[in-house]
């Protein structure tokens, strides 16, 4: 399973022999089990829910976590897995993200013993769906205009307020909800979507990430035992810990997408022909087919050094803000590219540029905006918040 692009740059060059099993056996399940019916799904607004099983099977939810049956993988095998998923559609890798580095990550790092018992197995075996309850209607980018509640009764906490652009919470059995208690602290919650109160409704309306699944969340007077509370959380720096994870992810995954279209724009200026010849050997698409590649070379070699500060326990936040903003956005310019070589026919679904272009809008804006990213870099810089 070669391609084009992997004769030139081989990340399997400067990856260890596990971490290229990771990826390889991710390609292949992405390229035999999610290509073939990503279009269809993309055209019915419809997550393909009935694969996520099998990546549980796979072993890629939580897949860099230890115990608790899940794999103990170096988060370079975990990129790695998420660059292949992206490289078929952004949705479908996003659902991997939802559950492993967000709902899983959260009970992870913060939950009680209990709680990693009761949810770490069956959900890194895709037996149980889980979400991420943060981001609110009026906050978006600033999540401490958080207005969802929770406030103690005596035995119990019960939570009340609403959530948007929640992912897989209508297929889920459980989730993390991130709720200000009565002295104003953010905290999280384990809550089965099976508890009164509880509801959670899909958003239909998308012009991009349509073969996923985002909802909105209202809690009315949810009623949850006292350990329902994650008992390591508390204050705002807790789920951004775990939206950390999640945008590591985002710069592997981006340089799938990008990798995709700067193949489909290769493979086209091979065959298409305008003025008796193929456009592959004019200089000006050449020009153009060098850069893409350029700006994917260099997005993996970032992508791979912050994997590998990860994973020696030194990725800042700054840094993985530089990966996922100037990897995003290299992969939806190298799109934008993509679908001008491929002429008119790369606005339809023949390839499958103009889906990924529409995708890596949405990922260009969930876990912090380019300019959220651009602020965190130069707080990073000159040491002043200019939020």
């Amino acid at each position: 399973m070669t391609t084009t692009i992997d004769q030139l740059f081989d990340v399997a060059d400067f990856v260890t022999e596990e971490e290229r099993e990771w990826q390889m056996r991710a390609r292949e399940f992405a390229q035999t089990r999610i290509r073939p019916i990503i279009d269809q799904a993309f055209e019915d607004r419809r997550l393909p829910v009935e694969l996520l099983p099998e990546v549980g099977e796979f072993g890629a939810f939580g897949m860099y976590m230890e115990g608790y049956g899940l794999r103990g993988a170096s988060s370079v095998a975990y990129g790695l897995v998420a660059m292949e998923f992206e490289a078929v559609d952004s949705g479908f890798r996003t659902a991997l993200s939802v559950q492993g580095s967000l709902a899983m990550g959260a009970i992870y790092k913060f939950g009680s013993e209990e709680q990693k018992q009761r949810w770490l197995p069956p959900m890194g075996r895709g037996e149980a769906i889980g979400f991420f309850g943060l981001t609110e209607p009026q906050g978006g980018s600033d999540p401490n205009t958080m207005i969802t509640t929770a406030r103690r009764e005596g035995d119990e906490w019960v939570l009340n307020g609403r959530k948007r652009w929640i992912g897989l919470a209508t297929i889920a059995q459980v989730g993390v909800i991130w709720a200000k208690d009565e002295e104003g602290v953010v905290r999280g919650f384990v809550v089965p979507t099976d508890t009164p109160g509880f509801t959670a409704t899909a958003i239909e309306n998308k012009l991009s990430m349509r073969a996923s699944l985002q909802t909105e969340i209202e809690l009315n007077d949810v009623r949850l035992p006292a350990d329902a509370i994650l008992p390591g959380s508390k204050g705002l720096s807790s789920p951004f810990k775990c939206l950390n994870e999640a945008r590591y992810g985002i710069v592997w995954g981006v340089m799938g997408a990008a990798r995709s279209c700067l193949e489909a724009a290769v493979d086209r200026s091979q065959s298409r022909e305008v003025f008796g010849a193929p456009i592959g050997g004019k200089q000006i698409i050449q020009a153009k087919l060098a850069d893409m590649f350029v700006e994917y070379e260099k997005g993996l070699l970032l992508a791979l050094h912050l994997g590998r500060l990860k994973d020696a326990g030194n990725l800042s936040y700054g840094q993985i803000s530089v990966g996922k903003l100037n990897n995003v956005r290299e992969a939806i310019a190298i799109a934008g590219t993509a679908r001008a070589i491929l002429g008119g026919d790369g606005i339809t679904s023949d390839f499958p540029v103009m889906r990924h272009m529409a995708n890596l809008e949405s990922v260009r804006t969930y876990e912090g905006t380019d300019e959220v990213h651009q602020l965190v870099i130069g707080r990073e810089l000159t040491g002043i918040a200019a939020f």
